[in-house]
């Protein structure tokens, strides 16, 4: 690896400085040097999305992102899109509705359903599997993970719980 070279971002709202070397992926920095845990390290080619994190609002997967491409950007991870108690609605979603087994797809599920709600927030079934079907999720907890993006987006439109879980 080369040298570490100053690198300045935003991650979930506040200014961060490291020193990282050119080869870093951003998935990297933000585990090693930041000691984020949202982000896993799933396949290491872009393609499972356990990995997911937003780019300037945009879902983007933070192990084929070099670190130093990302400079002056600003990152939001999962630790970044709610907290304990102040969970986004996504999250608060997955947790009512039991959406995740093993846990380590949810990363990834989360910040592409967070997304997508920003970008079209009523979406239908198949606009929200179209959306999902990049993040893969060994367990099989497809049918409830499509049930908590519902719930979140009725949720976020006004709705009642029970109106997504029917």
């Amino acid at each position: 690896m080369s040298a570490a070279t100053a690198l300045a971002l935003s991650v979930n709202g506040r200014a961060a400085e490291c020193a990282v070397s050119r080869e870093a992926s951003l998935l990297h920095l933000l585990r090693n040097d930041l000691g984020l845990n949202g982000p896993k390290y799933g396949c290491g080619l872009g393609q499972c999305g356990a990995c997911t994190v937003w780019v300037d609002g945009i879902a983007a997967r933070s192990c084929v992102i070099p670190a130093h491409g990302v400079a002056g950007r600003s990152i939001t991870t999962l630790e970044g899109l709610g907290s304990r108690g102040d969970w986004h609605p996504v999250q608060q979603a997955f947790e009512d509705t039991q959406a995740a087994q093993c846990g380590y797809c949810l990363n990834g599920m989360v910040m592409q359903a967070a997304a997508l709600l920003a970008r079209d927030p009523q979406p239908d079934e198949a606009r929200i599997r179209a959306e999902l079907s990049g993040n893969l999720c060994r367990c099989g907890t497809h049918v409830e993970i499509v049930r908590a993006v519902q719930l979140a987006a009725s949720r976020l439109a006004g709705g009642t719980a029970a109106a997504a879980t029917e």
